[in-house]
């Protein structure tokens, strides 16, 4: 008969400025950890913090502490611990308190049935600053539409996903903090298998480092940009759709309104959509080649 392998969890904490939150955070996680049964390592990566989280992380026992030389980024940091594991699944968690630690088993409990299992932050108790919601909303919306999927949470820094599948895209990943809305958008067009858990999500200790109107656009372009490296004929189409709505537009305009039924900018618009959507048909066969 043959013997199934058993799973090892890596559970992978970036850490920058977290010195008020992050010993109770990884005190929590050793908690759960140990009543769930599964063999787990802890991985903290300390990403150049300036405060005293490098001490402090020092003086906890039996976890792996990765330091940084300066401040790279939360995605580099999570693919410094990925790295570094020995794990075949890997959980992410931040060391900022505002995950709900104690939810760990309801993602544990679909570790064999799906490739990816988020905690989405659609619970009772979410404390999403007020400024940051109408951008989630936007991205949220975007990512819908580009992924052909339903995403309650697209960037959750709360997850487990199979460590293997994870690597396939690991050249993908961004440094900064799109490194959960990369991840989420590679499984999806990918076709493996997502699963949301409602969690909540607490109010954070510390500072937050995230930039709304920067970032905000970061994920916008980045969202675009990974459908296109995936699943370009949706880009393209939904660009020529566009365009040829707008010479439809120009057209009866210039009709009814100048009486130039054949009017030069119609044919451009429309000549400029036939050639987008050409255009994504090659790339799509392009990447259904490279697949």
């Amino acid at each position: 008969m043959e013997q199934t392998q058993k799973n090892i969890i890596s559970v992978v904490i970036p850490v920058y400025n977290e010195e008020t939150s992050v010993l109770s955070t990884i005190k929590q996680v050793k908690e759960v950890m140990d009543r769930s049964n599964q063999e787990y390592e802890i991985i903290a990566v300390n990403d150049g913090s300036k405060d005293r989280s490098k001490e402090i992380l020092e003086q906890i026992k039996n976890i792996q502490v990765i330091n940084h030389p300066y401040n790279i980024g939360y995605g580099a940091s999570l693919k410094t611990g990925i790295k570094k594991s020995k794990g075949n699944y890997i959980l992410i968690t931040d060391a900022d308190g505002t995950y709900p630690i104690a939810d760990i088993p309801r993602l544990l409990k679909h570790l064999n049935n799906y490739d990816m299992v988020v905690g989405a932050r659609t619970g009772k108790n979410v404390k999403i600053p007020l400024l940051r919601r109408p951008a989630k909303k936007i991205i949220n919306i975007i990512a819908n539409f580009m992924s052909g999927h339903k995403i309650p949470d697209l960037n959750s820094g709360f997850r487990l996903f199979k460590k293997d599948l994870c690597l396939e895209f690991f050249h993908l990943y961004p440094q900064k903090f799109s490194f959960t809305t990369t991840i989420t958008l590679a499984f999806l067009t990918s076709g493996y298998s997502v699963k949301y858990i409602p969690t909540d999500y607490f109010n954070r200790k510390g500072t937050s480092s995230i930039s709304p109107v920067k970032d905000f656009v970061g994920f916008i372009n980045l969202i675009i940009r990974i459908t296109t490296y995936f699943n370009p004929f949706k880009i393209f189409f939904s660009l020529s759709l566009l365009l040829l709505i707008l010479a439809i537009i120009i057209f009866f305009y210039t009709s009814i309104m100048l009486g130039r039924i054949m009017d030069t900018t119609v044919m451009v618009v429309f000549l400029s959509s036939l050639q987008i959507f050409l255009f994504g048909i090659i790339a799509d066969l392009i990447v259904k080649t490279r697949k």
